[in-house]
């Protein structure tokens, strides 16, 4: 519906060479959605996903880091990892709010960001995330490329791996899992990992677009991840979309965001539309949950 409707009033944006454009731009918020998605399969939320890029934005263009690319993006993937095991530990040991922890994480990490870049300011991206950005294989982008051959393997380890059987039973019902024995507490740490590695990905890929970094780049990040998982058809404990639904849902987004600038919108018609996306996923959620206990 939203593609005839652009296509009607927005001929223009329908052109291949506006849609490849578009799908490059939904690109870092497909790889954080597949982590978001992960996450709140398990019954979850991360939220931390902006303070994560800010932190990858300020090491790899800062100067603070003088080390070979190869080696700071492998510093900034332990980063990302280190900052998983620390919500993964906070929400499954101390049992706190995964909403509080990762929000409290995220606020903490953006200023630190703030505070250093009074010191050291921000630069230029890395030369190789530049070009890596910019390649194209038959006239295509690469990095769309790379996150949708991604999917294929994603999609069947869910499906077929242990883990995702695991994953899918504790989002049905997290109480029966545990007492079954099964590894609930672990899939769980698992899945706040995979999603501080993937907005460490995410990162990447918009500082290759961009070219320049910024204390602000990725702040929208985890609400827009969050609202690609629900358009997708991931919900809290409910999986039905898979990785193909969050990946569809962030295109449509990156093409709504477009659409919406080319009404004259903008940013206030897209903060809105990303509250009442979210609100009423919340409110259909707790419908479900009434109906289902009567």
């Amino acid at each position: 519906m939203l593609l005839i409707i652009a296509a009607m009033m927005r001929p223009n944006l329908m052109s291949p060479m506006l849609l490849l454009l578009i799908l490059r731009q939904a690109t870092p918020l497909g790889f954080a959605a597949i982590g978001q998605s992960l996450v709140m399969r398990c019954r979850s939320l991360d939220l931390s996903s902006g303070g994560i890029v800010a932190v990858v934005s300020y090491l790899l263009t800062s100067g603070i880091m003088p080390l070979p690319w190869p080696w700071a993006l492998l510093v900034c993937l332990a980063f990302g990892v280190f900052i998983g095991v620390v919500n993964g530990f906070l929400i499954v040991r101390v049992r706190a709010s995964s909403v509080i922890v990762t929000l409290a994480v995220s606020m903490i990490l953006s200023g630190i960001v703030i505070a250093l870049s009074q010191f050291y300011a921000s630069g230029d991206a890395p030369d190789v995330l530049r070009e890596f950005g910019r390649a194209r294989v038959l006239g295509l982008p690469l990095v769309p490329l790379i996150w949708l051959a991604l999917l294929v393997p994603a999609a069947l380890f869910l499906r077929f791996s242990a883990f995702g059987r695991v994953t899918d039973a504790v989002g049905a019902n997290p109480r029966a899992a545990e007492l079954s024995g099964l590894p609930y507490l672990k899939v769980v740490f698992v899945a706040h990992v995979v999603s501080a590695v993937t907005s460490v990905l995410a990162g990447f890929m918009l500082l290759g677009f961009v070219g320049v970094g910024n204390v602000t780049l990725g702040r929208d990040l985890a609400l827009n991840s969050l609202a690609a998982s629900i358009l997708g058809g991931v919900n809290f404990g409910n999986g039905r979309g898979g990785v193909a639904g969050p990946a569809v849902a962030a295109f449509m987004l990156a093409f709504l965001f477009n659409f919406l600038t080319s009404l004259g919108l903008g940013e206030p018609g897209r903060l809105m539309l990303q509250g009442s996306i979210v609100g009423a996923a919340a409110l259909v959620y707790c419908l479900r949950n009434r109906g289902s206990n009567h």
